[in-house]
Protein backbone atom coordinates (compact mmCIF):
# COMPACT_ATOMS: atom_id res chain seq x y z
CA UNK A 1 0.00 0.00 0.00
CA UNK A 2 2.73 2.41 1.04
CA UNK A 3 4.75 1.41 -2.21
CA UNK A 4 1.88 2.14 -4.31
CA UNK A 5 1.23 5.78 -3.09
CA UNK A 6 5.03 6.64 -3.40
CA UNK A 7 4.79 5.70 -7.14
CA UNK A 8 1.35 7.65 -7.32
CA UNK A 9 3.48 10.64 -6.00
CA UNK A 10 6.85 9.62 -8.15
CA UNK A 11 4.11 10.16 -11.21
CA UNK A 12 2.04 13.20 -9.91
CA UNK A 13 5.53 14.67 -9.78
CA UNK A 14 7.09 13.79 -13.37
CA UNK A 15 3.70 14.90 -14.81
CA UNK A 16 3.82 18.22 -13.43
CA UNK A 17 7.47 18.83 -14.09
CA UNK A 18 6.99 17.75 -17.28
CA UNK A 19 4.31 20.43 -17.95
CA UNK A 20 6.32 23.14 -15.99
CA UNK A 21 9.24 22.23 -18.31
CA UNK A 22 6.64 22.52 -21.41
CA UNK A 23 5.80 25.97 -20.37
CA UNK A 24 8.75 27.31 -20.03
CA UNK A 25 9.93 25.94 -23.38
CA UNK A 26 6.81 27.65 -24.51
CA UNK A 27 7.47 30.83 -22.98
CA UNK A 28 11.49 30.95 -24.25
CA UNK A 29 10.51 30.18 -27.73
CA UNK A 30 8.02 32.24 -29.63
CA UNK A 31 9.35 35.60 -29.58
CA UNK A 32 8.71 37.23 -26.43
CA UNK A 33 11.71 39.06 -26.89
CA UNK A 34 10.94 43.07 -26.71
CA UNK A 35 11.35 45.54 -29.22
CA UNK A 36 11.46 49.27 -28.86
CA UNK A 37 13.09 51.83 -30.57
CA UNK A 38 11.93 55.94 -30.36
CA UNK A 39 12.00 56.50 -33.94
CA UNK A 40 11.35 53.74 -36.67
CA UNK A 41 10.79 54.03 -40.66
CA UNK A 42 8.40 51.55 -42.49
CA UNK A 43 9.38 49.22 -45.59
CA UNK A 44 7.98 46.66 -47.61
CA UNK A 45 8.30 43.01 -48.87
CA UNK A 46 6.21 41.26 -51.23
CA UNK A 47 6.26 37.47 -50.87
CA UNK A 48 4.89 34.19 -52.18
CA UNK A 49 4.55 32.31 -49.19
CA UNK A 50 4.93 33.75 -45.91
CA UNK A 51 4.02 30.37 -43.86
CA UNK A 52 3.41 30.92 -40.60
CA UNK A 53 4.95 34.50 -40.58
CA UNK A 54 2.88 36.84 -37.95
CA UNK A 55 2.82 40.28 -37.06
CA UNK A 56 5.15 41.35 -34.30
CA UNK A 57 7.36 38.72 -35.49
CA UNK A 58 11.09 40.03 -35.17
CA UNK A 59 13.03 41.29 -38.48
CA UNK A 60 16.88 40.66 -37.73
CA UNK A 61 19.81 41.53 -39.49
CA UNK A 62 22.91 39.11 -38.73
CA UNK A 63 20.74 37.85 -35.99
CA UNK A 64 20.38 41.45 -34.23
CA UNK A 65 16.56 42.36 -34.12
CA UNK A 66 16.27 45.17 -35.83
CA UNK A 67 12.66 45.48 -36.38
CA UNK A 68 9.19 43.84 -35.94
CA UNK A 69 6.77 42.89 -38.43
CA UNK A 70 3.89 45.61 -38.54
CA UNK A 71 1.24 44.27 -41.41
CA UNK A 72 0.64 41.13 -43.46
CA UNK A 73 -1.60 41.87 -46.25
CA UNK A 74 -2.59 39.61 -49.31
CA UNK A 75 -2.77 41.54 -52.78
CA UNK A 76 -5.39 40.08 -54.79
CA UNK A 77 -3.95 41.81 -58.07
CA UNK A 78 -0.17 40.23 -58.12
CA UNK A 79 -1.14 37.19 -55.54
CA UNK A 80 1.47 37.73 -53.62
CA UNK A 81 1.65 38.58 -49.95
CA UNK A 82 2.66 42.37 -48.74
CA UNK A 83 4.54 42.07 -45.55
CA UNK A 84 5.45 46.08 -43.62
CA UNK A 85 8.03 46.19 -41.43
CA UNK A 86 9.21 48.68 -38.73
CA UNK A 87 12.89 48.93 -38.91
CA UNK A 88 14.50 50.78 -35.93
CA UNK A 89 15.56 54.59 -37.39
CA UNK A 90 19.21 53.31 -35.99
CA UNK A 91 19.90 51.35 -38.66
CA UNK A 92 19.31 53.81 -41.55
CA UNK A 93 22.27 52.27 -43.69
CA UNK A 94 21.11 49.23 -44.49
CA UNK A 95 21.79 49.28 -48.78
CA UNK A 96 18.52 49.29 -51.02
CA UNK A 97 19.53 46.04 -52.46
CA UNK A 98 19.60 44.15 -49.27
CA UNK A 99 17.33 40.36 -49.54
CA UNK A 100 14.61 39.51 -47.28
CA UNK A 101 14.09 35.95 -46.06
CA UNK A 102 11.56 34.30 -43.93
CA UNK A 103 13.12 32.14 -41.73
CA UNK A 104 12.07 29.57 -38.72
CA UNK A 105 13.72 29.58 -35.38
CA UNK A 106 13.38 27.97 -32.02
CA UNK A 107 12.40 24.56 -31.18
CA UNK A 108 8.72 25.48 -32.12
CA UNK A 109 8.92 26.93 -35.29
CA UNK A 110 8.16 30.46 -34.93
CA UNK A 111 9.22 32.49 -38.05
CA UNK A 112 10.86 35.69 -38.54
CA UNK A 113 12.15 38.44 -41.46
CA UNK A 114 15.83 37.81 -41.77
CA UNK A 115 17.73 40.51 -44.24
CA UNK A 116 21.04 39.99 -46.17
CA UNK A 117 22.91 43.25 -46.85
CA UNK A 118 23.77 44.34 -50.35
CA UNK A 119 26.12 46.37 -52.09
CA UNK A 120 24.45 49.44 -52.74
CA UNK A 121 25.49 53.19 -52.18
CA UNK A 122 21.91 53.80 -51.59
CA UNK A 123 19.90 53.06 -48.34
CA UNK A 124 16.54 51.43 -47.47
CA UNK A 125 14.59 54.60 -46.49
CA UNK A 126 10.86 55.43 -45.04
CA UNK A 127 8.84 53.41 -47.83
CA UNK A 128 11.24 51.85 -49.58
CA UNK A 129 10.24 48.30 -50.83
CA UNK A 130 12.78 45.37 -50.72
CA UNK A 131 12.51 43.70 -53.99
CA UNK A 132 15.20 40.58 -53.33
CA UNK A 133 12.87 38.20 -51.50
CA UNK A 134 13.09 34.26 -50.61
CA UNK A 135 9.42 32.61 -49.23
CA UNK A 136 9.09 30.57 -46.16
CA UNK A 137 9.91 26.94 -47.04
CA UNK A 138 6.80 25.15 -46.17
CA UNK A 139 7.75 21.54 -44.87
CA UNK A 140 4.92 19.75 -46.28
CA UNK A 141 5.97 20.79 -49.70
CA UNK A 142 9.38 20.26 -49.61
CA UNK A 143 8.19 16.45 -48.41
CA UNK A 144 5.98 15.98 -51.30
CA UNK A 145 8.66 16.93 -53.72
CA UNK A 146 11.39 14.28 -52.40
CA UNK A 147 8.30 11.33 -52.21
CA UNK A 148 7.19 12.24 -55.74
CA UNK A 149 10.69 12.57 -56.90
CA UNK A 150 11.92 9.66 -55.10
CA UNK A 151 8.54 7.38 -56.53
CA UNK A 152 9.59 8.67 -59.95
CA UNK A 153 13.30 7.46 -59.82
CA UNK A 154 12.42 3.68 -59.60
CA UNK A 155 10.01 3.93 -62.24
CA UNK A 156 13.16 4.63 -64.95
Amino acid sequence: MQQTRTVELGTGLFALLGMGALFFLTTQTTGGEDFSADETFEITARFDNVGSLRPRAPVSMSGVTIGRVTRIEFDPSALEAIVTMDIDARYDQIPEDSDASILTAGLLGSQYVGLQAGGSEFSLEEGSEILLTQSAIVLESLIGKFLVRGGSDGAD
